[in-house]
């Protein structure tokens, strides 16, 4: 019985010599349809050798029509936008920061045309991509000179490997992060060739443990926000002068490692944030690393600025060209700059900031909008609450943003299932889960996206 149904299975060959064979061929490429086709063969001939007696009839319309549409989701984009509904502005995994449209504009002119990255147009001759961001850079910061790379944990090991390699750095065990993704700390500075000196313990470090630490060896004191977490009760730490200050005793130098570092003061009736830049500037640190793709509100990015004379030996070292940002991101990331000046608005016209900033009771119209336009839809029962969102991308881990959200009771099928077919809606829609309930979050939502959240939903329980 095996054998006779395994004779029934075609060959590879015959099947693709089919009429069947031959129609999918001309739809797609014969190597998209040989690897499906392929695989299905194999995968019958499996079932039938473990006792099924089960096979599909491989040359008519609804067979041609399975593999169809398993050619065409195979086909699908596998990077795709999403509509981030979480509530988590700032998400990682969904790409932090959406550019401004004045970004996106200057990218797209940049990437459909030459463009003078690295050439004069005065001098004729060639020039540095950095010029283009650093004076926008030190004008916002205050600092003395600026370089940007490709994300900030190479800013923050290019800045050690500059200035430490086969020296000693020295640096508090309640800075160790995980910076995501399983990436540590402490394996970033081991790459950047500097030998880890760690001080203190996780909830105390004092003074005295930095300066006992310092050695002839020692070329940096090394400070890192600890930008995805918070500790709370018997904690203690010196203040980031004080650092600076025993540093600079020393004739060494501070390297600080920002991670989220805001260039405004960001606030509304429920969050509040310092510049924090500005004030590590203030209080004298060497090197300060800071992410262009979060409270910046720009492209991925690492921006390193601090002391004319130190920024100018790390434009000299080799490992620089390997951690150099492209011209795509360079073009979003100076016009992301530019909107940080008048006549601009930075917290309107920059979405991150506007996001964060957002009032609540704007967020709340687009709840509204939402809500009346469930109220058509059957199987599925909705309700206004109240509740938070969150910067993300470790930035504030201990600020929640009050904001209304919409909770979803899927009446036939489970919560899990809802949350799948809204990913497999297109656009693509982001929720969460909790407690049995779907939640939409609208302050990451774009008021335009309010429809495509209502017609995924009415097309999934129609």
């Amino acid at each position: 019985m095996i054998k006779e149904l395994l004779r029934k299975i075609p060959s590879i060959d015959s099947w693709l010599s089919s009429d069947i064979g031959k129609r999918l061929s001309n739809e797609f490429s014969h190597s998209e349809v040989a690897d499906v086709m392929r695989s299905h063969l194999s995968h019958y001939r499996k079932l039938v050798k473990e006792g099924s007696y089960y096979l599909p009839i491989f040359d008519n319309q609804d067979y041609l029509n399975r593999l169809r549409d398993e050619l065409l989701d195979k086909r699908k984009k596998s990077f795709r936008p999403v509509i981030n509904a979480t509530g988590v502005i700032l998400h990682t995994n969904l790409g932090r920061a959406c550019l401004a449209d004045q970004a996106i504009l200057e990218m797209n002119k940049v990437a459909r045309n030459y463009s003078n990255l690295e050439y004069s147009l005065d001098k004729g001759e060639r020039s540095s991509r950095y010029k283009h961001v650093e004076s926008l850079i030190t004008k916002l910061t205050g600092a003395e000179a600026a370089i940007v790379v490709n994300n900030c944990a190479a800013a923050f090991m290019l800045a050690i490997n500059s200035f430490a390699k086969d020296q000693e750095v020295v640096i508090s065990r309640g800075e160790l992060v995980e910076i995501g993704d399983s990436f540590r700390m402490p394996d970033v500075i081991k790459q950047s060739g500097a030998n880890m000196i760690e001080v203190g313990t996780t909830n105390i470090t004092a003074l005295s443990d930095y300066r006992t630490a310092l050695t002839e060896r020692s070329k940096a004191i090394l400070v890192v926000h600890p930008s995805n977490y918070k500790l709370y009760g018997h904690t203690s730490k010196p203040d980031i002068k004080e650092i600076t200050s025993l540093a600079h005793n020393k004739e060494i130098i501070t390297i600080e490692d920002l991670g989220c570092g805001s260039l405004v003061e960001l606030s509304n009736d429920d969050i509040r944030l310092s510049s924090s830049i500005h004030k590590s500037i203030e209080a004298g640190v060497d090197l300060i690393s800071f992410s262009g793709d979060k409270l910046l509100g720009g492209p991925q990015s690492g921006i390193l600025v601090g002391r004319a004379e130190l920024i100018a030996l790390i434009k000299k070292n080799p490992l620089l060209r390997a951690l150099r940002i492209d011209k795509l991101s360079l073009a979003a990331l100076a016009e992301t700059l530019r909107l940080y000046f008048p006549p601009y608005n930075p917290k309107k016209d920059i979405p991150t900031l506007r996001m964060i900033c957002e009032d609540q009771d704007k967020v709340r119209e687009r709840i509204v909008l939402l809500s009346d336009l469930l109220k058509n839809i059957k199987n599925i029962k909705h309700y206004i609450e109240d509740g938070f969102s969150y910067s993300g991308g470790g930035t504030l881990p201990n600020n929640k943003i009050p904001s209304p959200v919409i909770k979803l009771e899927p009446l036939k099928i489970s919560a899990n299932n809802l949350a799948k077919q809204l990913r497999d809606s297109e656009p693509p829609i982001i929720s969460r889960i909790n407690s049995g309930f779907v939640y939409i979050d609208l302050r990451a939502v774009r008021e335009d996206q309010v429809q495509d959240i209502y017609k995924a939903l009415e097309k999934i329980f129609s």
